[in-house]
């Protein structure tokens, strides 16, 4: 497998760049970010790349790939929804526009979360964009395509969020992991579960396109 990886440096992107790197199927990995991952392996390529909704100058490059785990998100706390949509949706859906002619036989996975709003005429915002951008997704020519929507996750292997309050969050929490994983099973993933069952679908496929984290724990 050669995988492509948008927002490899955001909690999501790193957990499954690390079980990329660790997985003996997958031959190259290609991070494509406004920042590198200063990370250091014989599989790993990366791509600097400033303007995400232009790929252009970077095509070729793009071209070849299995599989694009596309991980790049932001949190809609104080966005309006147009400040919203312009990165949820509209940087989605260019990007993977752009993969499904390059890569017809790519599949396509994005990250979402709990809660999202398939009929996107919800009272949630983050929830009826989210929505919309996997309804949409879900209509390209791609070999397949699958929405992984996690609760929580708790991050292991020394992942670590960008974002500084989560982070202090995560770090608060961690002697109760064990607990929260006990309490809440179809509610909780752990980083490491997330970035391999993200992998396993696109080696195995799945029967549903749309993948909740009492599944991605099955996988």
């Amino acid at each position: 497998m050669k995988a492509l990886i948008f927002g490899a440096t955001g909690m999501v992107g790193q957990s499954v760049l690390r079980e990329c790197l660790l997985d003996p199927h997958v031959q190259k990995v290609l991070t494509v970010g406004r920042r590198a991952t200063d990370q250091q392996n014989n599989k790993l390529h990366e791509l600097v790349h400033q303007d995400m909704l232009d790929l252009s100058d970077i095509e070729q490059s793009l071209v070849g790939y299995d599989a694009c785990f596309f991980c790049l998100g932001v949190s809609s706390v104080g966005m309006t929804e147009e400040q919203y949509r312009a990165v949820t949706y509209d940087i989605t859906l260019s990007v993977a526009q752009t993969l499904s002619i390059l890569n017809p036989e790519m599949t396509f996975i994005y990250v979402t979360g709990a809660g999202t709003d398939s009929s996107e005429s919800g009272r949630s915002m983050w929830a009826r964009v989210k929505g919309k951008t996997e309804n949409d997704l879900l209509k390209l020519p791609f070999k397949a395509a699958y929405m992984f929507r996690p609760g929580g996750i708790l991050p292991l292997n020394n992942i670590k969020s960008r974002t500084k309050l989560y982070q202090f969050f995560y770090t608060l929490m961690r002697p109760f992991n064990p607990l929260l994983q006990k309490m809440f099973p179809n509610a909780i993933t752990t980083s490491q579960q997330l970035g391999r069952a993200m992998i396993k679908v696109v080696r195995e496929g799945y029967p549903k396109s749309i993948i909740e984290s009492r599944e991605i724990n099955t996988i």
